[in-house]
């Protein structure tokens, strides 16, 4: 079992740039794949980006790929999202969360952070 907690958010111009934190609980985080969702207010949880368990694998949403890049240290336990390119539509409270499916749905994860607000202004 893992238990998530992000850090990094904060506010930023579109086209800056923001890296997201999670670092995770626990001995056994280098078993899980890692993914990060974003809820925006009156929208729907939606997927951003995963990565498997040894890094080998990654997966993105349309919206963020060429702009975003998901990886991780299981050294450190973390896995990160660096986000370049931000637009006024990135704002959302963005979560990190951790399963062995590899998925690219809420469902598909049990183990989730509290989240971290990112704001791009215009």
């Amino acid at each position: 079992q893992v238990q998530p907690v992000e850090s990094g958010g904060g506010l930023v111009q579109a086209g800056g740039s923001l890296r997201l934190s999670c670092a995770a609980s626990g001995r056994s985080f280098s078993n899980y794949d890692m993914g990060w969702f974003r809820q925006a207010p009156g929208k729907e949880r939606e997927f951003v980006a995963a990565i498997s368990w040894s890094g080998g694998r990654t997966n993105y949403a349309d919206s963020v790929k060429g702009r975003f890049i998901i990886f991780r240290d299981n050294a450190k336990n973390t896995v990160y999202l660096q986000m370049n390119s931000l637009k006024p539509e990135d704002t959302a409270v963005y979560y990190c969360a951790a399963d062995v499916n590899f998925g690219i749905t809420a469902a598909e994860y049990r183990y989730w952070g509290q989240g971290t607000q990112v704001t791009v202004s215009s």
